[in-house]
Protein backbone atom coordinates (compact mmCIF):
# COMPACT_ATOMS: atom_id res chain seq x y z
CA UNK A 1 0.00 0.00 0.00
CA UNK A 2 2.65 2.66 0.60
CA UNK A 3 4.35 2.40 -2.82
CA UNK A 4 1.12 3.61 -4.09
CA UNK A 5 1.51 6.96 -2.97
CA UNK A 6 5.45 7.52 -3.67
CA UNK A 7 4.39 10.18 -7.08
CA UNK A 8 2.68 12.46 -3.94
CA UNK A 9 5.49 11.89 -1.14
CA UNK A 10 8.28 12.55 -4.18
CA UNK A 11 6.70 16.19 -4.85
CA UNK A 12 6.31 17.53 -1.62
CA UNK A 13 10.10 16.27 -0.42
CA UNK A 14 11.85 17.17 -3.57
CA UNK A 15 10.11 20.51 -4.19
CA UNK A 16 8.00 19.12 -7.05
CA UNK A 17 4.64 19.46 -7.94
CA UNK A 18 2.41 22.22 -6.85
CA UNK A 19 1.60 20.37 -3.60
CA UNK A 20 5.53 21.23 -2.55
CA UNK A 21 4.90 24.53 -0.67
CA UNK A 22 2.43 22.95 1.92
CA UNK A 23 4.15 19.36 1.95
CA UNK A 24 5.38 20.45 5.72
CA UNK A 25 2.21 21.44 7.50
CA UNK A 26 -0.28 18.55 5.81
CA UNK A 27 2.84 16.21 7.18
CA UNK A 28 3.12 17.57 10.82
CA UNK A 29 -0.85 17.39 11.36
CA UNK A 30 -1.18 13.61 9.27
CA UNK A 31 1.58 12.22 12.00
CA UNK A 32 0.64 14.37 15.08
CA UNK A 33 -2.97 12.43 15.08
CA UNK A 34 -1.33 9.04 13.77
CA UNK A 35 1.36 8.24 15.76
CA UNK A 36 1.75 4.76 13.76
CA UNK A 37 2.77 6.59 10.39
CA UNK A 38 6.30 7.44 11.77
CA UNK A 39 7.43 4.02 9.97
CA UNK A 40 5.56 4.99 6.79
CA UNK A 41 7.33 8.58 6.63
CA UNK A 42 10.58 6.31 7.25
CA UNK A 43 9.81 4.10 4.33
CA UNK A 44 8.65 7.17 1.74
CA UNK A 45 11.99 8.94 2.36
CA UNK A 46 13.93 6.10 1.35
CA UNK A 47 11.83 5.56 -1.66
CA UNK A 48 12.31 9.26 -2.41
CA UNK A 49 15.64 8.66 -3.34
CA UNK A 50 15.23 5.63 -5.49
CA UNK A 51 14.20 5.91 -9.20
CA UNK A 52 10.62 5.64 -9.49
CA UNK A 53 8.81 4.96 -13.06
CA UNK A 54 5.65 6.73 -11.55
CA UNK A 55 3.52 3.60 -12.27
CA UNK A 56 0.88 3.42 -9.91
CA UNK A 57 -2.54 1.87 -9.27
CA UNK A 58 -4.93 3.88 -6.80
CA UNK A 59 -7.99 2.39 -7.54
CA UNK A 60 -6.08 -1.11 -6.13
CA UNK A 61 -4.65 0.48 -3.13
CA UNK A 62 -8.69 2.05 -2.48
CA UNK A 63 -9.96 -1.20 -2.84
CA UNK A 64 -7.07 -3.12 -0.91
CA UNK A 65 -7.55 -0.39 2.34
CA UNK A 66 -11.29 -0.69 2.14
CA UNK A 67 -11.39 -4.52 2.59
CA UNK A 68 -8.62 -4.49 5.08
CA UNK A 69 -10.29 -1.47 7.31
CA UNK A 70 -13.79 -1.99 7.83
CA UNK A 71 -15.56 -1.50 4.47
CA UNK A 72 -16.30 -5.40 4.11
CA UNK A 73 -18.44 -5.39 6.47
CA UNK A 74 -19.90 -1.58 6.20
CA UNK A 75 -18.23 -0.14 8.88
CA UNK A 76 -17.02 3.21 7.44
CA UNK A 77 -16.02 4.55 11.35
CA UNK A 78 -13.33 2.01 10.90
CA UNK A 79 -11.67 3.04 7.69
CA UNK A 80 -10.70 6.50 8.48
CA UNK A 81 -7.01 6.43 8.66
CA UNK A 82 -4.27 9.35 7.24
CA UNK A 83 -2.11 8.08 4.29
CA UNK A 84 -1.82 11.43 2.85
CA UNK A 85 -3.32 13.25 -0.30
CA UNK A 86 -5.25 9.77 -1.15
CA UNK A 87 -6.12 8.50 2.41
CA UNK A 88 -7.21 12.23 3.17
CA UNK A 89 -9.32 12.24 0.33
CA UNK A 90 -10.41 8.40 1.51
CA UNK A 91 -10.43 9.67 5.06
CA UNK A 92 -12.85 12.29 4.41
CA UNK A 93 -15.32 9.91 2.09
CA UNK A 94 -15.37 7.39 5.11
CA UNK A 95 -16.32 9.63 7.43
CA UNK A 96 -19.38 11.36 4.77
CA UNK A 97 -20.83 7.65 4.35
CA UNK A 98 -20.71 7.04 7.97
CA UNK A 99 -22.77 10.27 8.44
CA UNK A 100 -24.79 9.37 5.45
CA UNK A 101 -26.14 6.00 7.40
CA UNK A 102 -26.58 7.92 10.77
CA UNK A 103 -28.13 11.04 8.71
CA UNK A 104 -31.67 8.51 8.46
CA UNK A 105 -32.42 9.21 11.91
CA UNK A 106 -30.42 12.70 12.91
CA UNK A 107 -31.29 14.79 9.48
CA UNK A 108 -29.09 17.49 10.82
CA UNK A 109 -25.86 15.26 9.85
CA UNK A 110 -26.90 15.61 6.39
CA UNK A 111 -25.01 19.19 6.10
CA UNK A 112 -22.01 17.55 7.73
CA UNK A 113 -22.19 15.08 5.04
CA UNK A 114 -22.16 17.27 2.33
CA UNK A 115 -19.22 18.96 3.66
CA UNK A 116 -17.06 16.01 4.42
CA UNK A 117 -17.56 15.16 0.81
CA UNK A 118 -16.52 17.74 -0.67
CA UNK A 119 -13.27 18.15 1.35
CA UNK A 120 -12.73 14.42 -0.13
CA UNK A 121 -13.25 15.88 -3.92
CA UNK A 122 -10.76 18.72 -2.62
CA UNK A 123 -8.15 16.26 -1.52
CA UNK A 124 -9.08 14.08 -4.69
CA UNK A 125 -8.23 17.47 -7.31
CA UNK A 126 -4.78 17.88 -5.54
CA UNK A 127 -4.16 14.61 -5.91
CA UNK A 128 -5.20 14.74 -9.64
CA UNK A 129 -2.74 17.78 -9.75
CA UNK A 130 0.43 16.37 -8.23
CA UNK A 131 -0.28 13.55 -10.98
CA UNK A 132 0.45 15.75 -13.50
CA UNK A 133 4.18 15.38 -12.78
CA UNK A 134 5.96 14.38 -15.93
CA UNK A 135 7.48 11.70 -13.49
CA UNK A 136 3.70 9.80 -13.24
CA UNK A 137 2.74 7.19 -16.63
CA UNK A 138 -0.47 7.94 -18.53
CA UNK A 139 -2.25 4.81 -16.42
CA UNK A 140 -2.03 6.76 -13.14
CA UNK A 141 -2.89 9.76 -14.28
CA UNK A 142 -6.16 8.24 -15.70
CA UNK A 143 -6.47 6.94 -12.74
CA UNK A 144 -6.32 9.71 -10.76
CA UNK A 145 -8.88 11.85 -12.99
CA UNK A 146 -11.30 8.64 -12.58
CA UNK A 147 -11.29 8.50 -8.83
CA UNK A 148 -11.18 12.74 -8.76
CA UNK A 149 -14.58 12.43 -10.96
CA UNK A 150 -16.59 9.80 -9.05
CA UNK A 151 -15.82 11.93 -5.48
CA UNK A 152 -17.23 14.71 -7.69
CA UNK A 153 -20.29 12.78 -9.10
CA UNK A 154 -21.34 12.03 -5.37
CA UNK A 155 -20.96 15.56 -4.23
CA UNK A 156 -23.38 16.30 -7.02
CA UNK A 157 -25.48 13.31 -6.58
CA UNK A 158 -26.06 14.02 -2.51
CA UNK A 159 -26.98 17.89 -4.07
CA UNK A 160 -29.48 16.44 -6.55
CA UNK A 161 -27.86 18.52 -9.16
CA UNK A 162 -28.63 15.15 -11.25
CA UNK A 163 -26.66 16.66 -14.84
CA UNK A 164 -23.33 17.24 -13.26
CA UNK A 165 -23.68 14.29 -10.90
CA UNK A 166 -24.12 12.03 -14.25
CA UNK A 167 -21.16 13.80 -16.31
CA UNK A 168 -18.94 13.17 -13.61
CA UNK A 169 -20.02 9.30 -13.46
CA UNK A 170 -19.90 8.90 -16.76
CA UNK A 171 -16.56 10.01 -16.93
CA UNK A 172 -15.37 7.90 -14.27
CA UNK A 173 -17.21 4.99 -15.96
CA UNK A 174 -15.64 6.04 -19.48
CA UNK A 175 -11.79 6.07 -17.75
CA UNK A 176 -12.34 2.56 -15.57
CA UNK A 177 -13.71 0.67 -19.27
CA UNK A 178 -11.26 1.80 -21.27
CA UNK A 179 -8.52 0.51 -18.63
CA UNK A 180 -10.06 -2.54 -18.45
CA UNK A 181 -9.96 -2.83 -21.84
CA UNK A 182 -6.00 -1.71 -21.72
CA UNK A 183 -4.95 -4.57 -19.03
CA UNK A 184 -5.58 -8.68 -18.74
CA UNK A 185 -8.56 -9.99 -17.45
CA UNK A 186 -7.24 -10.30 -13.55
CA UNK A 187 -6.10 -6.44 -13.34
CA UNK A 188 -9.67 -5.93 -15.38
CA UNK A 189 -12.02 -7.35 -12.35
CA UNK A 190 -11.35 -4.20 -10.20
CA UNK A 191 -12.28 -2.07 -13.09
CA UNK A 192 -15.23 -3.60 -14.47
CA UNK A 193 -16.32 -3.88 -10.24
CA UNK A 194 -16.44 0.04 -9.62
CA UNK A 195 -18.00 0.51 -13.05
CA UNK A 196 -20.87 -1.35 -11.92
CA UNK A 197 -20.70 0.31 -8.54
CA UNK A 198 -21.43 3.29 -10.42
CA UNK A 199 -24.14 2.44 -12.89
CA UNK A 200 -27.06 2.71 -10.32
CA UNK A 201 -26.34 6.09 -10.01
CA UNK A 202 -26.01 6.84 -13.59
CA UNK A 203 -29.53 5.22 -13.87
CA UNK A 204 -31.06 6.70 -11.09
CA UNK A 205 -29.35 10.39 -12.15
CA UNK A 206 -30.99 9.47 -15.78
CA UNK A 207 -34.41 9.01 -14.39
CA UNK A 208 -34.64 12.12 -12.30
CA UNK A 209 -33.45 13.83 -15.75
CA UNK A 210 -36.29 11.98 -17.85
CA UNK A 211 -35.15 8.73 -18.50
CA UNK A 212 -38.47 6.73 -18.06
CA UNK A 213 -36.33 3.29 -18.79
CA UNK A 214 -33.99 4.08 -15.90
CA UNK A 215 -35.90 2.23 -13.78
CA UNK A 216 -36.10 -1.38 -15.13
CA UNK A 217 -32.40 -0.83 -15.82
CA UNK A 218 -32.46 -0.41 -11.72
CA UNK A 219 -34.84 -3.71 -11.13
CA UNK A 220 -32.44 -5.29 -13.49
CA UNK A 221 -29.04 -4.13 -11.37
CA UNK A 222 -30.89 -5.33 -8.12
CA UNK A 223 -31.19 -8.94 -9.20
CA UNK A 224 -27.30 -8.96 -9.87
CA UNK A 225 -26.68 -6.96 -6.74
CA UNK A 226 -25.77 -8.29 -3.41
CA UNK A 227 -24.82 -6.54 0.26
CA UNK A 228 -24.49 -2.71 0.45
CA UNK A 229 -25.26 -2.47 -3.38
CA UNK A 230 -28.62 -4.59 -3.15
CA UNK A 231 -29.15 -2.23 -0.10
CA UNK A 232 -28.61 0.83 -2.30
CA UNK A 233 -30.84 -0.31 -5.21
CA UNK A 234 -33.85 -0.65 -2.89
CA UNK A 235 -33.36 2.56 -1.53
CA UNK A 236 -32.97 3.66 -5.16
CA UNK A 237 -35.97 2.09 -6.23
CA UNK A 238 -38.02 3.39 -2.75
CA UNK A 239 -37.43 6.77 -3.81
CA UNK A 240 -38.87 6.10 -7.49
CA UNK A 241 -41.89 4.84 -6.30
CA UNK A 242 -42.50 7.16 -3.46
CA UNK A 243 -42.80 9.45 -6.38
CA UNK A 244 -45.15 7.21 -8.44
CA UNK A 245 -47.43 6.47 -6.19
CA UNK A 246 -48.82 10.42 -5.62
CA UNK A 247 -50.96 9.36 -9.28
CA UNK A 248 -52.21 6.22 -7.94
CA UNK A 249 -54.95 6.18 -6.64
CA UNK A 250 -57.36 3.12 -7.01
CA UNK A 251 -56.76 -1.15 -6.99
CA UNK A 252 -58.74 -3.68 -8.11
CA UNK A 253 -58.93 -6.99 -7.28
CA UNK A 254 -61.70 -9.50 -8.11
CA UNK A 255 -64.29 -7.66 -9.47
CA UNK A 256 -64.21 -4.42 -6.84
CA UNK A 257 -62.36 -1.41 -6.89
CA UNK A 258 -60.78 -0.22 -3.80
CA UNK A 259 -59.64 3.50 -3.19
CA UNK A 260 -55.94 3.41 -1.59
CA UNK A 261 -55.32 6.04 0.23
CA UNK A 262 -52.58 5.33 2.45
CA UNK A 263 -48.79 5.83 1.16
CA UNK A 264 -47.26 2.99 1.67
CA UNK A 265 -49.88 0.74 0.63
CA UNK A 266 -49.58 2.75 -2.61
CA UNK A 267 -46.00 2.32 -3.07
CA UNK A 268 -46.11 -1.44 -2.05
CA UNK A 269 -48.82 -2.25 -4.72
CA UNK A 270 -47.14 0.04 -7.19
CA UNK A 271 -44.12 -2.15 -7.24
CA UNK A 272 -45.49 -5.68 -6.88
CA UNK A 273 -45.54 -6.42 -10.76
CA UNK A 274 -42.21 -5.61 -10.52
CA UNK A 275 -41.21 -7.53 -7.73
CA UNK A 276 -42.99 -10.79 -8.68
CA UNK A 277 -40.85 -10.20 -12.00
CA UNK A 278 -38.01 -9.27 -10.72
CA UNK A 279 -38.54 -12.91 -8.80
CA UNK A 280 -39.32 -14.48 -11.86
CA UNK A 281 -36.19 -13.51 -13.49
CA UNK A 282 -33.41 -14.32 -10.64
CA UNK A 283 -30.92 -16.19 -11.70
CA UNK A 284 -30.74 -18.38 -8.59
CA UNK A 285 -32.36 -20.07 -5.85
CA UNK A 286 -30.51 -17.56 -2.99
CA UNK A 287 -31.44 -14.48 -4.89
CA UNK A 288 -34.81 -15.38 -5.54
CA UNK A 289 -35.31 -16.40 -1.83
CA UNK A 290 -33.54 -12.91 -0.80
CA UNK A 291 -36.50 -11.43 -3.38
CA UNK A 292 -39.08 -13.28 -1.30
CA UNK A 293 -37.84 -12.26 2.07
CA UNK A 294 -38.06 -8.64 1.06
CA UNK A 295 -41.22 -9.12 -0.85
CA UNK A 296 -42.91 -10.71 2.54
CA UNK A 297 -40.92 -8.08 4.93
CA UNK A 298 -42.92 -5.00 2.91
CA UNK A 299 -45.91 -6.68 2.90
CA UNK A 300 -46.09 -6.71 6.70
CA UNK A 301 -45.23 -3.35 6.97
CA UNK A 302 -48.47 -2.53 4.80
CA UNK A 303 -50.52 -4.49 6.48
CA UNK A 304 -49.55 -3.53 10.05
CA UNK A 305 -49.85 0.18 8.51
CA UNK A 306 -53.51 -1.03 6.55
CA UNK A 307 -54.26 -2.21 10.48
CA UNK A 308 -53.73 0.66 12.16
CA UNK A 309 -55.90 2.88 9.74
CA UNK A 310 -58.79 0.58 10.55
CA UNK A 311 -58.60 1.36 14.14
CA UNK A 312 -58.42 4.79 13.62
CA UNK A 313 -61.41 4.69 11.36
CA UNK A 314 -64.82 4.98 13.30
CA UNK A 315 -67.13 3.22 11.19
CA UNK A 316 -65.27 -0.13 9.76
CA UNK A 317 -68.24 -1.42 8.12
CA UNK A 318 -71.03 0.34 5.65
CA UNK A 319 -74.12 -0.88 5.84
CA UNK A 320 -75.94 -1.13 2.11
CA UNK A 321 -78.88 0.84 1.35
CA UNK A 322 -82.82 -1.00 1.20
CA UNK A 323 -81.95 -3.93 2.88
CA UNK A 324 -78.95 -4.87 0.85
CA UNK A 325 -76.38 -6.90 2.45
CA UNK A 326 -73.68 -5.79 4.58
CA UNK A 327 -70.69 -5.00 2.82
CA UNK A 328 -67.36 -4.33 4.04
CA UNK A 329 -65.33 -0.97 4.49
CA UNK A 330 -63.07 -0.39 1.83
CA UNK A 331 -60.13 -0.40 4.11
CA UNK A 332 -61.13 -3.83 5.06
CA UNK A 333 -61.90 -4.80 1.72
CA UNK A 334 -57.68 -3.23 0.70
CA UNK A 335 -56.69 -5.47 3.93
CA UNK A 336 -57.70 -8.69 2.65
CA UNK A 337 -56.40 -8.15 -0.80
CA UNK A 338 -52.85 -7.51 1.31
CA UNK A 339 -52.95 -10.74 3.35
CA UNK A 340 -54.01 -12.73 -0.06
CA UNK A 341 -50.74 -11.41 -1.37
CA UNK A 342 -48.80 -11.91 1.71
CA UNK A 343 -50.29 -15.41 2.11
CA UNK A 344 -49.92 -16.69 -1.49
CA UNK A 345 -46.17 -15.33 -1.69
CA UNK A 346 -45.27 -17.53 1.26
CA UNK A 347 -47.08 -20.48 -0.86
CA UNK A 348 -44.75 -19.54 -3.99
CA UNK A 349 -42.04 -19.18 -1.74
CA UNK A 350 -42.51 -22.60 -0.24
CA UNK A 351 -43.17 -24.00 -3.52
CA UNK A 352 -40.13 -22.98 -4.72
CA UNK A 353 -38.01 -24.38 -1.72
CA UNK A 354 -40.00 -27.52 -2.61
CA UNK A 355 -38.60 -27.85 -5.93
CA UNK A 356 -35.15 -27.08 -4.58
CA UNK A 357 -34.93 -30.13 -2.13
CA UNK A 358 -36.62 -32.45 -4.68
CA UNK A 359 -33.95 -31.69 -6.90
CA UNK A 360 -31.59 -32.82 -3.36
CA UNK A 361 -33.16 -35.73 -2.64
CA UNK A 362 -32.54 -36.98 -6.37
CA UNK A 363 -29.13 -36.32 -6.04
CA UNK A 364 -26.78 -39.26 -4.47
CA UNK A 365 -25.62 -38.93 -1.17
CA UNK A 366 -22.05 -38.36 -1.56
CA UNK A 367 -21.08 -38.12 2.36
CA UNK A 368 -22.83 -40.57 4.54
CA UNK A 369 -21.47 -38.44 7.48
CA UNK A 370 -23.29 -35.62 6.30
CA UNK A 371 -27.26 -35.18 6.97
CA UNK A 372 -29.19 -34.58 3.50
CA UNK A 373 -32.51 -33.85 3.14
CA UNK A 374 -35.63 -35.74 3.97
CA UNK A 375 -39.24 -36.25 2.63
CA UNK A 376 -39.69 -34.74 6.56
CA UNK A 377 -38.18 -31.86 5.31
CA UNK A 378 -40.65 -31.39 2.45
CA UNK A 379 -43.75 -32.62 4.38
CA UNK A 380 -42.99 -29.18 7.00
CA UNK A 381 -43.18 -27.21 3.43
CA UNK A 382 -46.28 -28.44 2.47
CA UNK A 383 -47.83 -27.97 6.25
CA UNK A 384 -47.03 -24.58 5.72
CA UNK A 385 -48.39 -24.24 2.23
CA UNK A 386 -51.97 -26.00 3.46
CA UNK A 387 -52.09 -23.84 6.36
CA UNK A 388 -51.70 -20.52 4.39
CA UNK A 389 -54.44 -21.63 1.99
CA UNK A 390 -56.70 -22.76 4.85
CA UNK A 391 -56.36 -19.16 6.09
CA UNK A 392 -57.35 -17.47 2.43
CA UNK A 393 -60.56 -19.41 2.53
CA UNK A 394 -61.89 -17.11 5.81
CA UNK A 395 -60.74 -13.80 4.27
CA UNK A 396 -63.16 -11.00 4.63
CA UNK A 397 -65.50 -9.74 1.73
CA UNK A 398 -64.43 -13.40 -0.27
CA UNK A 399 -66.87 -15.48 1.99
CA UNK A 400 -69.96 -15.50 -0.62
CA UNK A 401 -67.30 -15.85 -3.65
CA UNK A 402 -67.82 -19.52 -4.36
CA UNK A 403 -65.78 -19.24 -7.82
CA UNK A 404 -62.58 -18.31 -4.98
CA UNK A 405 -63.35 -20.56 -2.56
CA UNK A 406 -63.55 -24.00 -5.24
CA UNK A 407 -60.13 -22.25 -6.48
CA UNK A 408 -58.56 -22.65 -3.31
CA UNK A 409 -60.18 -26.16 -2.49
CA UNK A 410 -58.54 -27.42 -5.49
CA UNK A 411 -55.53 -25.67 -4.38
CA UNK A 412 -55.37 -27.54 -1.40
CA UNK A 413 -56.24 -30.94 -3.11
CA UNK A 414 -52.91 -30.26 -5.50
CA UNK A 415 -50.78 -29.59 -2.24
CA UNK A 416 -52.52 -32.50 -0.16
CA UNK A 417 -51.69 -34.64 -3.11
CA UNK A 418 -47.73 -33.61 -2.86
CA UNK A 419 -47.57 -33.73 0.82
CA UNK A 420 -49.51 -37.66 0.66
CA UNK A 421 -46.70 -38.03 -1.68
CA UNK A 422 -43.68 -37.49 0.27
CA UNK A 423 -45.46 -39.33 3.52
CA UNK A 424 -45.45 -42.29 1.40
CA UNK A 425 -41.94 -41.26 0.55
CA UNK A 426 -41.04 -41.62 4.37
CA UNK A 427 -42.41 -44.87 4.60
CA UNK A 428 -40.41 -46.46 2.17
CA UNK A 429 -37.48 -45.56 3.73
CA UNK A 430 -38.59 -47.11 7.08
CA UNK A 431 -39.64 -50.52 4.58
CA UNK A 432 -43.34 -50.26 5.62
CA UNK A 433 -44.47 -51.21 2.11
CA UNK A 434 -48.36 -51.51 2.71
CA UNK A 435 -48.77 -48.22 4.32
CA UNK A 436 -46.37 -46.57 1.30
CA UNK A 437 -48.77 -48.56 -0.53
CA UNK A 438 -52.02 -46.82 0.55
CA UNK A 439 -50.91 -43.60 0.38
CA UNK A 440 -49.90 -43.84 -3.16
CA UNK A 441 -53.20 -45.26 -3.76
CA UNK A 442 -54.50 -41.83 -1.90
CA UNK A 443 -51.70 -39.72 -3.93
CA UNK A 444 -53.75 -41.07 -7.73
CA UNK A 445 -57.39 -40.71 -5.80
CA UNK A 446 -56.01 -36.46 -5.28
CA UNK A 447 -54.56 -36.36 -8.88
CA UNK A 448 -57.56 -37.58 -10.49
CA UNK A 449 -59.99 -35.56 -8.30
CA UNK A 450 -58.15 -31.99 -9.14
CA UNK A 451 -58.48 -33.00 -13.40
CA UNK A 452 -61.85 -33.50 -12.72
CA UNK A 453 -62.53 -30.53 -11.11
CA UNK A 454 -60.41 -28.62 -13.17
CA UNK A 455 -62.09 -29.09 -15.96
CA UNK A 456 -64.96 -26.39 -14.70
CA UNK A 457 -62.65 -23.84 -13.77
CA UNK A 458 -60.73 -21.86 -16.31
CA UNK A 459 -56.75 -21.35 -16.29
CA UNK A 460 -57.04 -22.95 -12.37
CA UNK A 461 -53.98 -25.12 -12.60
CA UNK A 462 -51.80 -22.36 -14.50
CA UNK A 463 -49.69 -21.59 -11.29
CA UNK A 464 -49.44 -24.73 -9.45
CA UNK A 465 -47.46 -27.79 -10.10
CA UNK A 466 -48.65 -30.35 -12.89
CA UNK A 467 -50.58 -33.47 -11.29
CA UNK A 468 -50.05 -35.18 -14.30
CA UNK A 469 -46.58 -35.55 -13.51
CA UNK A 470 -46.96 -36.54 -10.25
CA UNK A 471 -49.26 -39.44 -11.20
CA UNK A 472 -46.66 -41.11 -13.62
CA UNK A 473 -44.35 -40.74 -10.95
CA UNK A 474 -46.69 -42.67 -8.36
CA UNK A 475 -47.32 -45.49 -10.96
CA UNK A 476 -43.73 -45.90 -11.14
CA UNK A 477 -42.75 -45.89 -7.12
CA UNK A 478 -45.77 -48.53 -6.90
CA UNK A 479 -43.97 -50.67 -8.93
CA UNK A 480 -40.96 -50.20 -7.52
CA UNK A 481 -41.96 -50.39 -3.90
CA UNK A 482 -44.01 -53.94 -5.10
CA UNK A 483 -40.51 -55.22 -6.46
CA UNK A 484 -38.68 -53.80 -2.93
CA UNK A 485 -41.35 -55.49 -0.95
CA UNK A 486 -41.09 -58.63 -2.63
CA UNK A 487 -37.50 -58.61 -2.86
CA UNK A 488 -37.45 -57.74 1.45
CA UNK A 489 -40.09 -61.12 1.96
CA UNK A 490 -38.78 -63.40 -0.60
CA UNK A 491 -35.89 -65.46 1.59
CA UNK A 492 -38.58 -65.91 4.30
CA UNK A 493 -41.04 -67.19 1.57
CA UNK A 494 -39.02 -69.75 0.43
CA UNK A 495 -37.10 -70.99 3.84
CA UNK A 496 -38.58 -74.81 4.35
CA UNK A 497 -40.61 -74.73 7.47
CA UNK A 498 -39.21 -77.48 8.88
CA UNK A 499 -35.72 -75.41 8.48
CA UNK A 500 -37.12 -72.65 10.34
CA UNK A 501 -36.21 -72.24 14.41
CA UNK A 502 -39.44 -73.24 16.33
CA UNK A 503 -38.00 -72.57 19.83
CA UNK A 504 -35.85 -70.31 21.67
CA UNK A 505 -32.86 -72.40 22.49
CA UNK A 506 -29.63 -70.58 22.15
CA UNK A 507 -27.04 -71.61 19.36
CA UNK A 508 -25.12 -73.84 22.19
CA UNK A 509 -27.79 -76.33 22.77
CA UNK A 510 -28.91 -77.16 18.94
CA UNK A 511 -25.40 -77.54 17.16
CA UNK A 512 -26.21 -81.45 16.47
CA UNK A 513 -29.40 -79.70 14.48
CA UNK A 514 -29.34 -77.64 11.20
CA UNK A 515 -31.67 -74.76 11.44
CA UNK A 516 -32.05 -71.09 9.89
CA UNK A 517 -32.31 -68.38 12.14
CA UNK A 518 -32.30 -64.67 10.96
CA UNK A 519 -31.42 -63.54 14.46
CA UNK A 520 -27.80 -64.81 14.10
CA UNK A 521 -27.02 -62.29 11.69
CA UNK A 522 -28.22 -59.55 13.51
CA UNK A 523 -27.39 -57.56 16.70
CA UNK A 524 -28.36 -59.58 19.37
CA UNK A 525 -27.63 -63.35 18.61
CA UNK A 526 -29.06 -66.09 20.56
CA UNK A 527 -25.56 -67.90 21.03
CA UNK A 528 -25.23 -69.31 24.71
CA UNK A 529 -27.90 -68.51 27.84
CA UNK A 530 -26.33 -65.44 29.75
CA UNK A 531 -26.48 -65.36 32.72
CA UNK A 532 -26.78 -69.11 32.90
CA UNK A 533 -29.31 -71.08 35.41
CA UNK A 534 -29.05 -71.81 38.90
CA UNK A 535 -28.28 -75.91 39.06
CA UNK A 536 -28.38 -77.70 42.45
CA UNK A 537 -24.66 -79.44 43.53
CA UNK A 538 -23.72 -81.18 47.04
CA UNK A 539 -22.79 -78.45 49.61
CA UNK A 540 -19.85 -78.73 50.89
CA UNK A 541 -20.16 -79.03 55.09
CA UNK A 542 -18.13 -76.39 56.89
CA UNK A 543 -17.16 -78.87 60.05
CA UNK A 544 -16.86 -82.76 59.65
CA UNK A 545 -17.79 -84.53 63.21
CA UNK A 546 -15.55 -88.08 62.17
CA UNK A 547 -15.26 -88.88 65.67
CA UNK A 548 -19.13 -88.51 66.95
CA UNK A 549 -19.66 -92.09 65.91
CA UNK A 550 -16.77 -94.19 67.41
CA UNK A 551 -17.02 -92.46 71.01
CA UNK A 552 -17.86 -93.91 74.34
CA UNK A 553 -19.90 -92.76 76.53
CA UNK A 554 -19.52 -93.33 80.67
CA UNK A 555 -22.63 -95.35 82.28
CA UNK A 556 -25.01 -93.09 83.72
CA UNK A 557 -27.15 -95.80 85.32
CA UNK A 558 -25.98 -95.59 88.57
CA UNK A 559 -26.75 -91.58 88.70
CA UNK A 560 -30.23 -92.50 87.24
CA UNK A 561 -31.12 -94.54 89.87
CA UNK A 562 -29.92 -92.77 92.80
CA UNK A 563 -32.09 -89.68 91.92
CA UNK A 564 -34.95 -92.02 91.51
CA UNK A 565 -34.88 -93.30 95.08
CA UNK A 566 -34.30 -90.13 96.31
CA UNK A 567 -37.49 -88.75 95.70
CA UNK A 568 -38.55 -85.36 95.07
CA UNK A 569 -36.17 -83.72 98.03
CA UNK A 570 -33.26 -86.05 96.14
CA UNK A 571 -34.03 -84.66 93.05
CA UNK A 572 -34.12 -81.15 94.66
CA UNK A 573 -30.74 -82.03 96.46
CA UNK A 574 -29.31 -83.14 93.06
CA UNK A 575 -30.29 -80.04 91.51
CA UNK A 576 -28.36 -77.99 93.41
CA UNK A 577 -25.58 -80.20 93.99
CA UNK A 578 -25.89 -80.81 97.92
CA UNK A 579 -25.37 -84.74 97.40
CA UNK A 580 -22.50 -84.65 95.54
Amino acid sequence: MQQGFTVSIQGKYNGQGPGAGAGVGLESEIFALRGTCSQFRESCLAKSNEKCKGEQSFLQIIKDSQQQHGLRHGDYQRYRFLLLVLMEAERAWSYAMQLKQEANTEPRKRFHLLARLRKAAKHGEQLERLCESRRVDAKTKLEAQAYTAYLVGMVQFELQAWKSAMEAFNKCKTIYEKLASAFTEEQAVLYHQRVEEISPNIRYCAYNIGDQNAINDLMQMRLRGGGMMAEKLEALITQTRAKQAATMSEVEWRGRTVPVKIDKARIFLLGLADNEAAIAQAASEETKERLYETLLAECRDTIQAVREEIKADSKQRERAVDGEATKISNLQYLHSYLTYIKLWTVVKRNESMAHVLQAKLKEPQMDENKRGPRPQDLIRLYDIILQSLAELCTLQGLEDDHTFQKEVSLKMLVYKAYRCFFIAQSYVLVKKWSEALVLYERVLKYAREVQSKAKNLNNSLKDLPDVQELITEVNAEKYSLQAAAILDTGDAIETPQQMQVKDNKPLCERLENFSLDPTILGKQPNLVQFPPEFQPIPCKPLFFDLALNHVAFPPLDDKVEQKGKGGLTGYIKGIFGFGS
